[in-house]
């Protein structure tokens, strides 16, 4: 098995809906995303998938959310912004651009979101 990743990061606010204490309170994060791809084959080139690919699927992603207030992005708006849920957001949404674009080769191994330096939250299936 064969594994890739790469890392960028981005900053956004957010509160949390249903919670008390001061997350409840609209606050922001330096957020890093890691995002770990894997594959049992290479291409003609011998990458797993070029990391110049990776990060242009990564990028709209990003300007989507980047110095936004994610409760009021899609599907935040309704789904609470927790690192959890923001892993598994770019997980899905990186899922499905490679089943596509690599016709299933290659799948997200596992999302990992720093909301600072020693809190992150990880989603993987």
């Amino acid at each position: 098995m064969y594994e890739v990743a790469t890392e960028t990061d981005f900053s956004s606010g957010h509160y949390l809906r249903n919670y008390k204490g001061k997350c409840e309170n609209p606050h922001g994060h330096n957020y890093k995303i890691r995002l770990t791809l894997a594959g049992e084959e290479l291409d003609a080139a011998g990458l797993l998938l070029d990391f110049k690919l990776l990060k242009q699927a990564l990028n709209p992603i990003i300007e989507r959310l980047d110095h936004k207030m994610l409760n009021d992005v899609e599907p935040f708006n309704t789904l609470n912004p927790s690192a959890e849920n923001i892993a598994k957001y770019f997980y899905d949404q990186i899922s499905k651009q490679l089943a596509v674009a690599t016709i299933s080769r290659v799948r997200v191994k596992s999302c990992t979101i720093w909301e600072t330096d020693v809190c992150s939250a990880t989603y993987s299936e």
